[in-house]
């Protein structure tokens, strides 16, 4: 087989990129190891980021069946002190939450209909580059011939390890667990994130569901102040604590098992491309260093690597330019990120900020705007940013007028 461009990964980074580059009339071919739909340990929460370009694929949420749109959230100060923080109303949607199974598989989808030739139960098992071509050996389908590859194949990208890029002992920065549960009580139709003393830097949360679900979990830093070898014992009792349980209700029960995965948050030290493989999603680890969010950032590496191979050139001048891309939209956020994360890793601190960013109604409505990356971790430093209506875009899938 001989294509334009291979994708390996059906992720959302994947998907996006497939989608952006056979719409435009490249020859796309898109594997993936795993069978659609398929689970993915995740919070399952949709940034406005993320929403935006979804919204810009052409996803349509009225096809996901457990789509659930979130007017804001309610934060937990280590202290007990709690506030909510109201997203805009009215101008569309800031946030949602969509289990990943069905969100992913709707992604596909999009790729699919675009013209990519979708291979599902179809693993990367080497790849080769020289001067004109790299080429793929992929089981079920042999050798693939192409011009450049997106690798947006996770944590244990395969064709990170093929090339030989592969860090051994790398475990991800966060750890995360997650449960979906059902029978939530009223007070569990919010969606709630608790800075629990001993999980700071990290957090607990529950993202509301429709048909009274949520899913419910933690996230840890890796060489934080938990162990990564206790995060069993803090999710055994974590659905006991008074806290989580006033939210969930006395009837909550849990769904199924639950599932534990490393989040990798390094889009500054990455490995970025390799010649004209570009690395994209979890495998640039492009997650938000502050909150383990990776949707939104998985969708706009796959953009940024469908945008530099569309913008031709000689082979050797797109990973240079998706390099750049990368850099300019992410790697100071990033760094924004791991600056703020420090104020999170102390309980006096943390009780501070989540008071000071909840001291006013206008704070209230900006932190959350913030938090849920309407604009940029680091829009203050990044003049180049700055322009008319920045602080105050509509959200996604904005409600159409009707005439009559």
């Amino acid at each position: 087989m001989e294509v334009d461009v291979a994708v390996v990964g059906g992720g959302p980074a994947g998907s996006a990129a497939a989608t952006l580059l056979a719409g435009a009339g490249r020859s796309v071919v898109l594997i993936d190891k795993a069978t659609f739909p398929r689970d993915k340990c995740c919070g399952d929460g949709l940034t406005v980021l993320a929403l935006r370009l979804c919204e810009r694929l052409g996803l349509d949420p009225g096809g996901i069946p457990n789509w659930q749109p979130v007017n804001g959230a309610v934060i937990h100060a280590p202290s007990g002190w709690t506030a909510k923080f109201p997203l805009p109303a009215g101008s569309g949607q800031f946030a949602a939450v969509v289990p990943r199974s069905e969100l992913d598989a709707a992604l596909l989808d999009l790729a699919r209909q675009a013209g990519t030739d979708v291979r599902e139960d179809s693993a990367l098992t080497g790849i080769r580059i020289d001067r004109t071509s790299t080429t793929l050996d992929v089981d079920g389908i042999g050798e693939v011939a192409t011009g450049a590859v997106v690798a947006a194949d996770g944590m244990w990208s395969p064709t990170r390890r093929a090339l030989g890029l592969t860090e051994e002992g790398y475990r991800g920065e966060w750890h995360a667990f997650r449960q979906y549960v059902g029978d939530v009580g009223p007070a569990g139709t919010a969606l709630h994130v608790w800075f629990e003393a001993d999980l700071l830097p990290g957090y607990a949360w529950s993202f509301p569901l429709p048909g009274g679900r949520a899913n419910v979990g933690f996230g840890v830093l890796r060489g934080g102040r938990v162990p990564i070898g206790e995060t069993g014992a803090i999710w055994s009792g974590l659905l006991e604590r008074p806290v989580i349980r006033e939210v969930l209700g006395e009837s909550v029960v849990p769904e199924g098992r639950h599932t534990a995965w490393p989040i990798p948050a390094r889009i500054t030290s990455a490995v970025l491309n390799h010649g004209p493989v570009l690395f994209a999603g979890d495998a640039a680890g492009a997650t938000d260093s502050l909150t383990g969010e990776g949707i939104g950032q998985a969708l706009l590496t796959g953009v940024l690597a469908a945008e530099s191979i569309l913008a031709g050139g000689p082979a050797d001048s797109i990973g240079p330019r998706y390099r750049n891309a990368v850099k300019r939209e992410l790697v100071t956020d990033h760094r924004m990120s791991m600056t703020l994360q420090p104020l999170m890793s102390n309980v006096t601190t943390a009780n501070g900020v989540v008071r000071l960013v909840g001291a006013t109604e206008w704070t209230r409505r900006n932190f959350a705007r913030w938090l849920f990356e309407d604009y940029p971790r680091a829009l203050v430093v990044t003049p180049r940013r700055w322009r008319h209506g920045v602080l105050s875009r509509e959200g996604a899938y904005r409600p159409q007028p009707h005439h009559p």
